[in-house]
């Protein structure tokens, strides 16, 4: 090889790396945008309160807006002409409160944790006040967008409302209502106090902490711990009967309707691999760790190694959403790209393309069946290729992109994405489900691993 080609060679190379590790850092930056989440907060005047909750670690981001109104698309001075006009009788419809929009990162810092901020940090019993600044523009407001942020900013006001009636105060008057027509606010408002320090805020707190010592307010009495996996067998919260290396844990408390659904939608279908137990009571196994309290029921915590990792606090029927959240933590990240950002393997690249042993492949996050191996056949596309699911496995779903009309299939327990169904396949209904292969798992029948085993 002479010099020339020799230097052709490295630099084709060196752009195939440059490209993949840009690749992989896209997909990763992808991924953790995904896992960021998001709450809306009214404290005042949004300057003071942008300043103050952007301190606490964890939170990413801290935009100053305008939410909770009827009246969408206005500004500043829209506003405060509004309010003068409500005040003065000529309107009726609903002005918006100062805002401040938090993305946070929930491995990071829980809601309970940002909740403790905007209780302790302005008076929540002032109604359409705070400090010297008066209107229903400076409302305290909590504008939530899922059930589990209800639930917490519920909870934690009834945890804040003992100290402040113990401490003389009266009830909180904080609006606690589902987002609505949410506005960022104009450019020099955000960041005001970084770029005015000397600037207003009229910001002032009770004086009141948040009871960070408190005990979950769903519990009742204690139970001992019943394993999900037997009908008839009590087991007790004891580390010998658990995973050390991965073990989902559901706090739950008595009488609690929530418990009850996420049983019914999940905990009474479990098939995944993951060790799974629920307990009424609300201390970890001797040994282990909560990285914080619970104030929610129920409540699901994943341990590695004795130690929480990631928890899902509350539950109202959105199962989809919870095998999501398990996926993040069972899923690599290219099964994440293909699951979560509808994303497809390259060709032949499957690890079980030529699996052709009796058995099923199943939803690596629930292990549902899909697919059985007898409705498997090559296609010679380069990915797997199935005839038939397994009757209501799959969901299917209009996908237009790519400039191409085509049908996805998702799995029906858990929501990811799968592939694709065409019209090409093999008699007698001529379907070829062109499936990604990383997103399945291979269970082989027993009689095959017995005849394994014999080899």
């Amino acid at each position: 090889m002479n010099k020339l080609l020799k230097i052709k060679f490295t630099v084709v190379i060196l752009l195939g790396l440059n490209i993949t590790m840009v690749t992989h850092a896209a997909e990763r930056t992808m991924i953790q945008k995904q896992t960021m989440d998001f709450i809306v907060l009214g404290m005042g005047c949004f300057w003071g309160a942008e300043k103050r909750m952007g301190e606490i670690p964890g939170v990413i981001d801290i935009e100053s807006g305008y939410a909770g109104g009827d009246l969408p698309n206005i500004g500043y001075q829209d506003i405060l002409n509004h309010e003068k006009a409500f005040r003065a009788g000529r309107v009726k419809t609903r002005n918006h409160a100062e805002v401040i929009k938090i993305t946070f990162d929930p491995r990071k810092v829980t809601l309970e944790t940002l909740f403790n901020g905007f209780w302790e940090n302005h008076n929540p019993t002032q109604g359409d006040r705070q400090g010297n600044d008066l209107g229903s523009n400076y409302r305290s407001a909590i504008y939530y967008h899922n059930t589990n942020q209800k639930i917490t900013a519920l909870d934690t006001q009834s945890q804040y409302q003992r100290s402040l009636s113990a401490a003389g105060f009266g009830k909180i008057t904080t609006e606690i209502l589902p987002l609505k027509n949410y506005i960022t606010a104009e450019e020099y408002h955000q960041n005001y106090l970084e770029k005015n320090p000397n600037g207003y805020c009229g910001l002032g707190g009770t004086g009141v902490k948040y009871p960070r010592s408190t005990k979950d307010l769903t519990q009742t009495k204690l139970t001992p711990l019943i394993s999900v996996t037997s009908d008839t067998k009590t087991q007790l919260l004891k580390v010998k009967n658990l995973s050390l290396a991965q073990q989902l844990i559901v706090f739950e408390a008595e009488n609690c309707e929530f418990c009850s659904l996420f049983k019914k939608d999940v905990l009474n279908h479990w098939r995944t691999d993951v060790s799974v137990v629920a307990t009424t009571d609300t201390k970890p196994p001797t040994g282990w760790i909560l990285q914080k309290s619970l104030f929610v029921a129920p409540t699901i915590v994943l341990f590695q190694n004795g130690k929480e990792i990631a928890r899902y606090s509350g539950y109202n029927g959105e199962k989809i959403n919870f095998w999501k959240w398990l996926g993040f933590y069972l899923l690599s990240p290219e099964q994440q790209t293909v699951a979560f950002k509808q994303g497809t393997e390259l060709p032949f690249t499957a690890s079980n393309l030529d699996e052709n042993r009796s058995g099923k492949f199943v939803d690596p996050i629930t292990g549902a069946t899909l697919f059985l191996s007898n409705a498997k056949f090559e296609s010679g596309t380069g990915w797997p290729s199935f005839f038939n699911p397994v009757e209501g496995s799959v969901t299917f779903h209009e996908d237009n992109s790519h400039n191409m009309k085509r049908t996805e299939v998702r799995s029906a327990s858990s929501g990811i994405h799968l592939g694709h169904v065409f019209n090409d396949g093999p008699a007698p209904n001529f379907k070829r489900y062109c499936i990604n292969g990383n997103v399945l798992k291979f269970i082989a029948d027993r009689q095959q691993i017995s005849l394994d085993s014999e080899l």
